[in-house]
C-alpha cells in the first residue's frame, strides 16, 4: 500500500505554539518500523493550477507571495514563512497522489498528514492553509472525465465523490466549497460544540453532545453511513475520501468526545467495511489529533494506518499480497 508523507517540510513554530507538528515524522517512522508492506513515498508539491480548482487564485497568491495579513495568519494559526507554503502544497500533494493511486486500481491509499477540512476557497483556517481534500476531488473529477473521453468510444461520465469527515471538528472548508456541487457529497461527524462555532451546512452533518463514548458514537456513524448510501443511491460514489481524526479519542486535548482506542479502531473498520461492500476506492487522511501524550495520538494513528493496509489487502487479495503487519 503505498502512504505518502510530506514531514520533511516543517514550519518553524514560536516556543509553546499548541499544533503539534513532530507528530507527522513519528507517525512515518512508526509506519516504517512497524508495516513493512507500507511503501513511503515523499508527496509532490500541488502546482498553483490544481490549488485553483478549489481556491481564489487571490488567496493562493497572497499565501505564495506571503502577502497574508495579520488577521488572516491569526485565523489560520500559523505565522507565514517559506517553509509553511511548501509544506501546504505537499500536503495538498499528498491527497492528490493518495487518491490518484486508489482509483488506478490500489483501492485504498493513504496520506500521512491532510485533512485540511477548515480552508475555504478564500482564505485558510483552523490550522488548514489549502483544503487537500477539496482539490483532490475536483482534480480527479476533471481526470476522469478526460479518460473517459479519451477511450474509444467513450462517453463522458462524472465521477460521484463521497466526503467521509470523522475529524472531530465539523469540516465547514469543504462543506462551504461543495455547498453547490452535487457531485460531491460531504458527511461530516463532530462535536457540536467544538471549534467551528459557526458550523456550515454539509450534504449530512452530525452533530454529537459532549462525552459521547464509543457506543453511541458507532450507533451514529452506522446510521449516518446508511444515510449516505441512501442518498446518493441514485449516483453512487466512485471515490471516497475518508478524514479519520484520532481528536476524538478521550486524551485528546481539543476533542470534547470520549471514544476508546478501541472505539477509534472499529470506526475505522466500520467505514472501510462499508466502502468494500459498495467497492469504492479510498483515499485517507489522518486530519487531526491533539493528544496530551503525542505518542497516544502517534498510535492511534499508526493503527488507522494498519487498518488501512488490511483494507488495501482485501481489495488487492487477488494478487496474493501476504498477511498484514500491526502497529
Amino acid at each position: 500500500m503505498l502512504a505518502f508523507h510530506s514531514d520533511h517540510f516543517v514550519l518553524p513554530l514560536p516556543a509553546g505554539h499548541p499544533f503539534p507538528m513532530g507528530r507527522y515524522a513519528l507517525l512515518r517512522e512508526g509506519v516504517r518500523d512497524a508495516l513493512p508492506q507500507v511503501r513511503l513515498v515523499e508527496a509532490e508539491p500541488a502546482t498553483d493550477g490544481e490549488l485553483a480548482l478549489a481556491h481564489e487564485p487571490a488567496w493562493i497568491q497572497a499565501v505564495v507571495d506571503g502577502t497574508t495579513s495579520a488577521a488572516q495568519q491569526r485565523e489560520i494559526g500559523f505565522p507565514w514563512s517559506e517553509a509553511m507554503v511548501r509544506r501546504a502544497r505537499r500536503s495538498v500533494g499528498a491527497t492528490i497522489q493518495a487518491a490518484r493511486a486508489a482509483l488506478a486500481g490500489d483501492g485504498v491509499a493513504v496520506n500521512l498528514a491532510g485533512g485540511t477540512h477548515h480552508a475555504f476557497a478564500h482564505k485558510g483556517s483552523g490550522y488548514c492553509v489549502f483544503n487537500d481534500v477539496a482539490v483532490a476531488a475536483r482534480l480527479m473529477q476533471a481526470e476522469h472525465h478526460r479518460d473517459r473521453r479519451q477511450r474509444p468510444g467513450g462517453v463522458p461520465a462524472g465521477l460521484r465523490v463521497l466526503v467521509i469527515d470523522l475529524d472531530v471538528h465539523q469540516g465547514n472548508g469543504t462543506a462551504a466549497i461543495f455547498r453547490d456541487d452535487p457531485s460531491v457529497f460531504t458527511l461530516s461527524m463532530h462535536a457540536a460544540r467544538n471549534f467551528p462555532m459557526r458550523k456550515e451546512a454539509g450534504d449530512l452533518d452530525v452533530e454529537l453532545p459532549d462525552g459521547c463514548g464509543d457506543e453511541p458514537y458507532l450507533n451514529a456513524l452506522d446510521d449516518a453511513l446508511s444515510q449516505a448510501v441512501a442518498r446518493t443511491a441514485a449516483h453512487p460514489a466512485g471515490l471516497a475520501f475518508y478524514l479519520a481524526g484520532a481528536d476524538p479519542h478521550e486524551d485528546d486535548r481539543l476533542g470534547r468526545l470520549k471514544l476508546s482506542a478501541a472505539g477509534l479502531a472499529e470506526r475505522d473498520r466500520r467505514v472501510f467495511a462499508f466502502l468494500a461492500r459498495s467497492g469504492t476506492p479510498v483515499a485517507v487522511s489522518m486530519a487531526g489529533g491533539y493528544g496530551r501524550n503525542l505518542a497516544t495520538t502517534v498510535a492511534l494513528q499508526c493503527r488507522t494506518v494498519a487498518l488501512s493496509l488490511k483494507a488495501w489487502i482485501a481489495w488487492t487479495d487477488a494478487r496474493g499480497v501476504a498477511p498484514v503487519s500491526t502497529c
